[in-house]
């Protein structure tokens, strides 16, 4: 077994397993008030093996009140960028150090294969927390230059105050410190409800987060469900900001029930990705990154590229070598080290892809490859490839989150109709192009709308990188420079000399 890659076996996470989790508020693990508790179900057995506090709106108003004080009174009030800064690279190799366990749930928890969560755990996690701790004294205000004579005027950026961080089931300790290194680096406070589907490896966060030394209330982590706890958190007047990965459906829900208090609001949601494939690419690897685009955590990403668009010269070429490598693919249990794509989160995401093959199957798609479940303990679903597909079908329009991609050709180089083609869908977060011809990749990246576009398998996520979405694939973007001033308020000073 290589090293790097060590899953820690069950029985040795028994003492975290057994009891059930517990709620993080104000730097205390305490049951939720009502003593309710939900199971944790591990997606490649079907099986219950952990259980989770339930959290309701009374939990998640202390935990937003343990978060107004830290952030108004005390040590985190008190502290200089320096010393928020060496919290998060102390997090940073807390993490590092637990990487394996940390994957290890992450693998239960979800299903990844643990090669993925490992990366996510031991490189991944960590580089977010350094990157932005490098931020942390260097959010600047301005010294406009301004009309009036005999005036001194700047600007300051100050913390927004506190954050309600609600992080998606697909990808989640990455997205949990996603969330939460933003939003400590710009001096906010924060309340954490990750998905009810994949509550450990926030707990676990929780554990580090006390081990290296933040002050109580500054990260208060409460699992649970949508509703109650999620919406409470959404609606509670004391929130300052909202930000949100899910679904499109509940981003939308999200920005009635923050209208409240006017909340600031970021959302990343959805994605329906075209990935287009043009005569003269480099075949072999637009033909392996299409299917890495599409079969990666079995589809459940929200940048997958479920379109793919080839030139009818090589269409054939590259659909035949995409489904070439889905019937290579090892399908399992995620913390077998020979697995490639584990297993759907739950029967209903399960239920959820099927219902999507049975419908593109009844308008007249071509099951080319996969289609059907995998009959056993788990939510396992084959790589499935649909060709003659179109507009018209439910498959093309609406995103799977799933092992599945619609291959459809393309017939000229008339770019302004093929970002027509590529546009046609209600989002716009991702997409990919490939291309030898420069002039081509640059034209039609700017005519597409799409918050992220690759050329050639250019880098679609780094901290650095602002990302999100047009249409309705999202509010706002995250990382880089424009993600941690989202977590900040602009104030104007002006003295009259």
């Amino acid at each position: 077994m290589n090293a790097q890659l060590s899953p820690v076996p069950q029985d040795a996470l028994s003492s975290f397993l057994a009891p059930a989790q517990q709620l993080l508020i104000d730097g205390q693990w305490v049951a939720a008030l009502s003593g309710e508790t939900f199971d944790v179900i591990n997606p490649a057995t079907g099986e219950v093996f952990a259980r989770a506090a339930a959290a309701d709106a009374a939990d998640i108003d202390l935990a937003v009140q343990a978060a107004r004080r830290a952030l108004e009174s005390g040590a985190w009030a008190r502290m200089p960028a320096a010393g928020r800064r060496n919290l998060m690279w102390k997090l940073a190799e807390a993490i590092e150090a637990h990487a394996d366990e940390i994957a290890t749930l992450e693998s239960l928890d979800n299903g990844m294969p643990f090669a993925m969560a490992r990366g996510i755990a031991g490189m991944g996690a960590p580089e977010t927390l350094r990157y932005y701790a490098g931020w942390a004294g260097k959010i600047n205000g301005e010294t406009p230059t301004v009309s009036a004579p005999d005036h001194h005027v700047y600007t300051l950026r100050e913390p927004i105050g506190v954050v309600g961080a609600i992080t998606p089931w697909n990808v989640p300790f990455a997205m949990e410190v996603q969330k939460i290194a933003p939003a400590i680096a710009a001096g906010c406070t924060v309340v954490l409800k990750p998905a009810e589907l994949t509550p450990l490896t926030a707990v676990r966060l929780g554990q580090l987060i006390q081990e290296v030394g933040f002050p109580p209330g500054v990260i208060n982590i409460v699992t649970g469900f949508g509703d109650p706890a999620g919406k409470a958190l959404v609606a509670h007047p004391d929130v300052d900001k909202i930000s949100f990965t899910g679904s499109t459906l509940v981003g939308k829900s999200i920005l009635a029930a923050a209208a409240g208090n006017l909340k600031r609001v970021s959302l990343e949601l959805g994605g329906k990705s075209p990935v287009i494939v043009f005569p003269d690419a480099d075949l072999e690897r637009a033909t392996q990154a299409a299917a890495e685009g599409i079969f990666r955590n079995a589809g459940q990403i929200c940048v997958a590229g479920s379109r793919l668009y080839v030139h009818k010269d090589v269409f054939d070429r590259v659909v035949d070598g995409v489904v070439d490598r889905a019937s290579k693919l090892k399908v399992g249990v995620g913390l077998a080290l020979d697995t490639q794509m584990g297993p759907l989160i739950s029967q209903k995401q399960l239920d959820r892809v099927s219902g999507y093959i049975s419908s593109g199957s009844h308008e007249g798609a071509q099951v080319v490859i996969g289609g059907e479940r995998i009959e056993g303990q788990g939510y396992f679903m084959q790589p499935t490839v649909l060709a003659q597909t179109n507009r018209s079908m439910r498959v093309v329009r609406e995103e799977i989150f799933g092992p599945v991609v619609c291959a459809m050709p393309i017939d000229d180089a008339d770019l302004e109709r093929i970002a027509r083609i590529a546009n046609d869908t209600d989002y716009g977060l991702s997409s990919s192009i490939w291309t030898r011809d420069i002039s081509v990749a640059h034209k039609l990246a700017r005519r597409i709308k799409a918050g992220t576009v690759r050329i050639n398998g250019g880098i679609g996520l780094d901290s650095a990188l602002p990302f999100g979405g047009y249409k309705q694939s999202g509010w706002g973007r995250e990382n880089g420079r424009e993600g941690i001033e989202a977590y900040t308020e602009t104030k104007t000073v002006s003295v009259a000399l």
